[in-house]
């Protein structure tokens, strides 16, 4: 079925459009916490739709070097007070994320869809779920080193034997049919308890109210929001399990209804779609992208998992930038590491860092600073770049900043 002669566009607009739908074309500086309010935290993710959870810590934790490289004086503390305080809630979306609290009922069609997917796999763990769901009537919210002494079973990332607590399993599980929630963090651990202590009660109303098809629809206008620019390969589609048929009906319904409109880019042979209410934002970029491209403005590192980079295809078809988050490669097979992070000047990815924090020592190390190819060292980039990492080291708490080797070599002497 053909969807629609599509608006024809160069890369570069579509580069620019995607900066400023993520926030990632203001003025910036990288500054030690404390200017940034909860209020505009709260705001930053509501423009951003959703953004990613990740326990990995080489340096900061991804969720906060999202915020960070967008609000000025940003610190952790903020996004778990909003936790804390129910203005915001974890679910998964593509991934682990965080969203508006107001976004709960949206998801509903997917807890229910969970709920009939997971049962066979709660099934066995019934009186576990059951013990653990009556522990957090009475005493949540509690972490999940709470329930002690629970038997060990093979959890979704055991490769090898039994070695999840089958009560943190069920509240895996929990979570995800929508029985269980995060009330709230310290640091990376989880405090647990159950939604109707965690979510206002209008919302949760609202939820139970929702008729499922209605609850997709809103979801797959947030992921359409969230993305911008999208595809019918997306493996996280809709955020939901949708059959490759079914995503291209569903988007030819909504070309049909003026919704969306599909897009193709110069060059790409990949077909992306576009809303329809975005069309006027995008061409404010013409004129613009039809001047030589250039390194000039902030200088930003964007963490592995923040919104720019989540579809990797559409980031070289766009960008020209092809990027593998090198964490779970073997160290030998590493191209250019464990944590690297690409550099993002003006409108252009120019290169890459593979940061380390040493935090004994109060120490950032940049182990690799990487350039890419046809990418010039000007002085006022090299200066961007001092700047930016000795800012990057203060946001860290490190006074102290050490650089390894860099592409081309003595970089920033």
């Amino acid at each position: 079925m053909p969807l629609g002669s599509p608006l024809q566009t160069s890369a570069r607009v579509v580069r620019r459009f995607l900066l400023e739908a993520v926030d990632l074309f203001s003025e910036h500086r990288y500054e030690a916490g404390g200017r940034a309010t909860p209020d505009q935290i709260r705001q930053e993710i509501r423009r951003l739709e959703a953004v990613q959870l990740d326990p990995v810590a080489a340096v900061e934790r991804n969720q906060h070097l999202v915020l960070a490289a967008r609000v000025p004086g940003y610190t952790p503390a903020l996004l778990e007070g909003l936790l804390g305080g129910g203005q915001i809630f974890e679910y998964w979306g593509h991934a682990a994320c965080v969203f508006p609290i107001e976004d709960y009922p949206n998801f509903e069609g997917k807890r229910r869809a969970l709920r009939k997917r997971l049962a066979p796999q709660l099934a066995p763990l019934r009186s576990v779920a059951k013990a653990v769901l009556a522990r957090l009537e009475r005493e949540g919210p509690l972490p999940a080193r709470a329930f002690t002494g629970a038997p060990r079973i093979r959890g979704w990332w055991d490769t090898a034997g039994p070695k999840t607590k089958a009560t943190s399993h069920a509240l895996t599980l929990l979570m995800g049919t929508g029985q269980v929630m995060v009330a709230r963090r310290d640091g990376v651990e989880r405090y647990f308890d159950l939604p109707q202590r965690v979510v206002p009660p209008e919302v949760l109303r609202h939820a139970a109210d929702i008729a499922p098809q209605d609850a997709n629809e809103a979801l797959f206008a947030k992921y359409m929001r969230a993305l911008r620019v999208f595809d019918l390969s997306d493996g996280t589609f809709g955020w939901r399990r949708i059959p490759a048929k079914q995503r291209r009906a569903i988007v030819a319904r909504l070309i049909r209804a003026g919704i969306v409109v599909p897009l193709q880019i110069d060059r790409t042979r990949r077909p992306y779609f576009l809303l329809a209410e975005d069309i006027d934002r995008l061409r404010r970029h013409r004129d613009v992208a039809r001047e030589e491209a250039h390194d000039d403005g902030p200088v930003r590192f964007l963490p592995p998992l923040d919104n720019l980079l989540w579809r990797r295809e559409r980031l070289a078809d766009v960008f020209g930038f092809t990027y593998r988050w090198e964490v779970y490669v073997p160290a030998a097979k590493r191209r250019y590491g464990y944590y690297t992070m690409p550099i993002l000047a003006g409108d252009r990815l120019i290169g890459r860092i593979n940061p380390l924090l040493d935090r004994d020592a109060g120490r950032l190390i940049v182990n690799l600073l990487h350039l890419e190819r046809g990418v010039t060292p000007t002085p006022q980039l090299r200066a961007a770049l001092r700047d930016a990492l000795e800012g990057f080291a203060r946001l860290h708490g490190a006074s102290k900043l050490t650089i390894g080797r860099s592409r081309p070599a003595h970089l920033l002497r």
